[in-house]
């Protein structure tokens, strides 16, 4: 066989779990791409161009045939739950980490390898092992300067509630973006005051459907800002610009909910009929191969894994002083509780 990309990403992670900067998990040694045949199949909520290219990579490397059933995140985390030990997914990949830990309580994780784990730094990876993060989104304010100035921007999302702020800032409270943005405010800063961020949020913000509206909006003036993930705006502005040109980015920083650092996920599912090509997708996507296709491509999130450093146009992740949070503990069926019960969904 030809010089493998997988063998370089395997050989990757033996270095930085000598070097320190793995999470420390133990799980059962990698498989060897000698083991790899047949096919798997990955239920995927990440942007369906990136995995398509992890997945033609992989297959192209290993004769691995693989086949995505594309859905949102809680669309696919629900439908694991429901099938149980017969589902047919042998990996799942996220956008946002909620989804994965509602799988992982249900107990359908497998230990994700850890030579895939040492790839990975602490950050992004949750307590339980047995899921790994894979790509990571930063929350951010965008913003209309003709509107308000960036100096007048809120100090902290969480100000957000107060009366000043009624009818001056968007938000899409029907998608898993948002909710993980709630999640880490409810890891943050409990229930009560979560419940209260959320009764504000019901009397003061503009509900649009979908961060990209959000963007739309601000830019055509019709509301001075809204809270979204970073990357919806780099995409726009590496084209023609045309829906975020009026518009900035505003970084919270100071570890605020409003700081948030989602991670996105990837996990093998304990049922998976083929765990050794799905254990080798994993360490492919978490691997010098796979991270520098998510630096290189169109998605703009950031790549956090076997020292591939991010897209050159992005502020680098160690910049955005976001608030440290176990992934595992996002909560997002008790979000979604939340949410409801303060008329948002």
């Amino acid at each position: 066989m030809k010089r493998s990309l997988l063998l370089a990403a395997v050989a990757v992670t033996a270095v930085a779990a000598l070097t320190g900067c793995a999470s420390g998990a133990s799980a059962p040694a990698a498989s060897t791409p000698a083991a790899l045949s047949g096919a798997i199949t990955v239920y995927n909520a990440q942007h369906e161009e990136l995995t398509q290219a992890w997945a033609d990579a992989f297959t192209a490397d290993t004769g691995v045939t693989v086949t995505l059933r594309n859905g949102s995140d809680t669309e696919l985390s629900n439908q694991i739950v429901q099938e149980g030990s017969a589902s047919p997914a042998d990996v799942f990949i996220t956008e946002n980490s909620p989804a994965m830990t509602q799988v992982d309580n249900a107990g359908l994780f497998a230990p994700v390898d850890s030579s895939t784990l040492a790839a990975v730094p602490t950050p992004y990876v949750p307590g339980t092992g047995n899921w790994t993060g894979v790509a990571a989104r930063a929350t951010v304010i965008v913003y209309n300067p003709s509107l308000i100035s960036e100096a007048d921007l809120p100090a902290s999302i969480m100000d957000l509630q107060n009366p000043e702020w009624k009818g001056r800032w968007a938000a899409s409270p029907t998608g898993a973006d948002f909710q993980a943005i709630v999640s880490a405010i409810l890891a943050e800063k409990g229930a009560d005051a979560t419940a209260a961020w959320l009764a504000g949020m019901k009397q003061n913000s503009v509900a649009y459907k979908g961060n990209s509206t959000v963007m739309k909006a601000v830019n055509a003036g019709e509301i001075p800002m809204g809270v979204i993930y970073h990357y919806y705006w780099y995409i726009d502005q590496s084209k023609t610009g045309e829906n975020s040109k009026n518009t900035k980015l505003h970084f919270l920083k100071n570890e605020d909910p409003g700081a948030f650092v989602s991670v996105s996920g990837g996990g093998v599912l304990a049922s998976s009929k083929n765990p050794a090509a799905a254990q080798a997708f994993l360490a492919y996507v978490t691997g010098t191969g796979g991270q520098g296709i998510l630096r290189d491509g169109t998605s703009f999130e950031y790549a956090i894994a076997s020292g591939v450093p991010a897209n050159p146009a992005l502020p680098p992740l160690d910049t955005l002083q976001a608030p440290k949070i176990d992934p595992a503990s996002l909560n997002g069926p008790q979000v979604v509780t939340l949410m409801t019960q303060a008329g948002l969904l």
